[in-house]
């Protein structure tokens, strides 16, 4: 399959409201607004699509066998009736997009003063929420 353009790929990870409550500075000067804590990594490169069969069989096989190996009875995608996987392959279109730059980016309050920090490490790490689980 021919390569049709320049692609994106985002991975995100960890992400966080950020209160003022948080922050030292909303008792000095209550000049605070809340935020978003987040990190993420762009990768660029060019984009190719395929659905041929094949490839794809050979494709979700490697992917199931990566997640499987550390199971004491993996499961391979041949475990499943033949038919029925082709009839599954029909569904997916594969990409392939050799990386050529990765660019990261965190925003871990770190513009904020040190107390602030201090204030939004104490907070997440006294949070229960599961997306509020990343420390500045």
């Amino acid at each position: 399959a021919p390569v049709v353009g320049h692609g994106l790929a985002v991975f995100m990870g960890p992400d966080a409201y950020v209160t003022p409550s948080w922050y030292a500075s909303k008792a000095e000067h209550g000049k605070v607004v809340p935020t978003w804590n987040y990190t993420a990594v762009h990768a660029t490169g060019p984009v190719e699509f395929f659905e041929e069969a094949e490839r794809l069989f050979e494709v979700v096989s490697r992917l199931t066998g990566i997640h499987e190996a550390s199971r004491s009875l993996p499961w391979a995608v041949t475990d499943a009736p033949e038919a029925y996987i082709k009839a599954q392959l029909r569904g997916i279109v594969g990409i392939r997009m050799p990386v050529v730059s990765l660019q990261g980016k965190r925003k871990m309050s770190q513009n904020r003063p040190e107390a602030d920090r201090k204030g939004v490490k104490q907070g997440l790490g006294d949070s229960r929420s599961p997306t509020d689980q990343i420390v500045s």
